[in-house]
């Protein structure tokens, strides 16, 4: 019940800020080389592992994917990418601004997708809504839906310090949680996804919030790996 009052609480949020959060964040990544390196950094290895594998899956769901930017710079870098977000006026938005590429209403809790399909997961800020105790579930739904030996590429904001794992803080749109890093690749492990490389970017002067912004890598197991 937590996790879906906070879903629709979070869903009503977004689809009424829908059209500010797009004309401020459209081409937020201008001005963010260090973002634009970890997404390039996720897209090299997304399309590495899929063409070792057998299968040769490199699609990749961008979970989250509010207005679709992302997205469509996942589709920049040649992959596969499609989107996915609990907000329809999120969704349509998206749709419009990029019509040549796949965005669906759905919920991380329970994704519309076929286990073992994806190439990579990009998950940019999306997992700082989800109450603490129901991040679990996230994470197994992005384990079951990855390819063996494919990626999981997570944003989100750091707490200060290691003790507690989770903090509050106050979100412009809707309650969220900062993690900690360590905390967080921790439950990444006991999903089934070993972390590859971490980004740690510093608070800038005229950031909003003075928190760090973490990027974790992290891989599913090939099959039959110990």
């Amino acid at each position: 019940m937590v996790e879906l009052d906070a879903l629709r609480v979070t869903r009503e949020a977004y689809d009424a800020a829908a059209l500010i959060y797009a004309q401020r964040f459209r081409d937020a990544l201008q001005d963010r080389p260090l973002d634009r390196a970890i997404l390039s950094a996720f897209a090299e290895v997304v399309g590495a592992s899929a063409s070792a594998s057998a299968s040769g899956n490199g699609q990749v769901a961008d979970l989250g994917c509010g207005p679709g930017h992302i997205t469509a710079y996942l589709d920049e870098l040649g992959l596969a990418a499609f989107g996915v977000d609990a907000s329809s006026a999120m969704i349509e938005l998206a749709r419009e601004a990029y019509p040549g590429l796949r965005f669906d209403v759905g919920s991380m809790a329970a994704l519309n997708i076929a286990d073992g399909v994806l190439g990579g997961v990009l998950s940019r800020w999306s997992i700082i809504h989800t109450p603490p105790q129901e991040l679990p579930l996230i994470l197994a739904e992005f384990h079951r839906v990855l390819a063996p030996g494919g990626h999981l590429l997570v944003g989100f904001s750091a707490t200060d310090g290691p003790v507690p794992p989770t903090q509050v803080f106050d979100h412009t749109v809707a309650p969220a949680y900062r993690w900690s890093p360590d905390h967080l690749a921790g439950m990444l492990r006991e999903a089934g996804l070993a972390e590859v490389a971490r980004m740690v970017r510093e608070p800038q002067p005229t950031d909003q919030r003075q928190f760090q912004e973490i990027h974790l890598l992290a891989r599913k197991a090939e099959a039959g790996a110990a």
